[in-house]
């Protein structure tokens, strides 16, 4: 199982980016994929997130409204296209897939390494003012 993230580099304030999670080995159907994020000196924590299952979608408040996530089942791949990028949102960037919950109305899944089975190494953003 190997999940590849790309996409990441420096930008500029207001500049965007397109974060890829090339997956392969393990199958996508019924599946939630997650991007977490960990600044220096913090906690990973999620972002977004996508269910196979029903095709629904979650949005961490910090990111809402500047962040569209997407799978293209035929590549085997999820993106994250990030828009109106600040500093606060420079960290490494992780994707992430486990089995699909019920529901995705009270967040992306929490904990990295019982609600997912495998991880990406990371791709690093950094945005300046």
């Amino acid at each position: 199982v190997s999940l590849v993230e790309s996409g990441g580099g420096e930008v500029q304030s207001g500049e965007s980016l397109r974060l890829s999670c090339v997956i392969s080995g393990v199958t996508l159907e019924n599946s939630v994929i997650a991007w977490f994020r960990r600044a220096p000196g913090q906690e990973a924590g999620g972002i977004s997130c996508i269910s196979t299952a029903d095709g629904s979608t979650y949005y961490a408040d910090s990111v809402k409204g500047r962040l569209a996530i997407s799978v293209n089942d035929a590549e085997e791949t999820v993106y994250l296209q990030m828009s109106d990028l600040r500093p606060e949102d420079t960290a490494t960037y992780y994707c992430g897939i486990g089995p699909a919950p019920e529901s995705l109305a009270t967040g992306c899944p929490r904990l990295p390494f019982i609600d997912y089975n495998y991880w990406g190494q990371g791709t690093q953003v950094t945005v300046s003012s």
